[in-house]
């Protein structure tokens, strides 16, 4: 059996080399909790033996955030480090790899005036917006990875002892990562060799729609014309490889914006700026979003409908079968980045100018004018669940099973 520290190696090569795989004289930036300090040194040896020339930091803290949103005065909420975004948007177009690692406990914000939220969002959004264009076009190489953190773990395990929440959560990690086997690296190779095949079946049916059921969902999506599936990593402008999302078991494409339609269920909670939202439904008409109902977080999900117009709209499609080893787990995450890889899912807010031909050099203006969607936000929702059938609509109109029973029917 392996150890934890062999794992932990493991991990951090993998993300070096799989993840951002950074190229000799390249910049790293890591985003991460201070509670990741031991992975993020390990990042870092690995970064500089790989030829990194600078491995530079961005901590932030959930104690310190949570005094910030309890204590700061309002007007706070309306201001953001400029420099901070300008140095992020100077270091990509330097062409620096991205790193964040995700640790903070789902419910961090519980509680919290609403209003604080949304504005520091949106001002947020706006800061980093030329920032984010680098990374949503793969323009640069960028990875979202996970660490644990007490809350989080005790939110996943319960029912565990304290001291056996954090490392079991590790073991979940590196499963869902391929870390817990011999060669992590050969076995990526693998898993997006598989992912590609997946994508080039389905560029090459070129459907114009997708058609969902399952209990609580019925739903229609057009596809825009000249829409592209992508799955099994990243190319960025320099023709460097890397995976954004570690794990990942999606492929994904943009919707036309105009053309959802029908009501849809979510089927795992989704954790959003600190608060849970919980078995809600979605109901659009003509590509916007005119109704929605949540048991828990309604006020969470109305903050998100509501950070621009562009929010009220999908910009993402993303197909991943219930049979994902995330999925066989068993386990929710609270999550989105390991919750989106255990089931379909849907993305509120902006689309990825790859996901259409030609995209990643087209202007905003060019891109919402294919059909492709443009807001601050992009916050993904799992949908996916073992009694979801898709069906894809070819030119002509004829349908043909893409999923039954939860799983890739071709």
């Amino acid at each position: 059996m392996n150890s934890f520290e062999t794992m932990l190696d493991r991990y951090a090569e993998l993300v070096v080399k799989v993840g951002v795989n950074i190229q000799p004289g390249q910049t790293l930036v890591v985003s991460a909790a201070i509670g990741s300090a031991e992975l993020v040194r390990k990042i870092a040896r690995k970064a500089y033996e790989a030829g990194a020339k600078h491995v530079h930091f961005e901590w932030n803290d959930d104690e310190l955030t949570r005094l910030r949103y309890d204590l700061a005065p309002d007007e706070a909420f309306e201001e953001f480090p400029m420099w901070r975004a300008k140095g992020f948007e100077e270091m990509a177009e330097n062409g620096a790899a991205f790193l964040s690692i995700v640790a903070s406990n789902p419910n961090l914000l519980k509680g919290v005036d609403s209003k604080r939220i949304a504005t520091a969002n949106r001002v947020a959004g706006k800061a980093m917006e030329k920032y984010r264009n680098y990374t949503m076009s793969d323009q640069v190489s960028w990875t979202v990875i996970s660490a644990p953190s007490a809350a989080w773990a005790a939110l996943v395990f319960p029912d565990l002892p304290e001291a056996e929440r954090i490392p079991a959560l590790w073991n979940a990690i590196f499963k869902a990562t391929r870390c817990d086997l011999d060669d992590p690296i050969a076995a990526w190779k693998e898993h997006k060799a598989t992912l590609r095949a997946k994508v080039t079946h389905l560029n090459e049916k070129k459907y114009r729609a997708l058609h969902y059921k399952a209990p609580g969902t019925d739903l229609t999506i057009q596809l825009p014309e000249g829409h592209l599936w992508i799955g099994g990593g990243s190319v960025n402008k320099d023709g460097v490889n890397f995976t954004a999302n570690m794990p990942t078991e999606e492929v994904f494409t943009a919707p036309f914006r105009e053309g959802v339609n029908g009501v849809v269920k979510s089927t795992k909670p989704l954790s959003y700026q600190g608060n849970l939202i919980e078995n809600f439904s979605i109901t659009f008409e003509k590509g916007r979003i005119v109704s929605f109902t949540a048991e828990a977080g309604q006020e969470a999900l109305q903050r998100l409908v509501d950070m621009d117009e562009g929010s009220h709209y999908l910009g993402e499609v993303a197909l991943v079968p219930h049979q994902s080893p995330i999925s066989q787990s068993n386990t929710i995450f609270y999550n989105t980045l390991f919750d989106e890889n255990a089931s379909n899912h849907l993305a509120i807010g902006r689309a990825y100018p790859i996901c259409l031909e030609g995209g990643a050099d087209m202007s905003e203006e060019e891109l919402q004018k294919r059909g492709l969607n443009e807001s601050l936000s992009h916050v993904d929702f799992m949908i996916g669940s073992a009694e979801m059938d898709i069906d894809g609509e070819t030119a002509d109109g004829k349908l043909e099973p893409i999923f039954r029973s939860g799983n890739w029917a071709f």
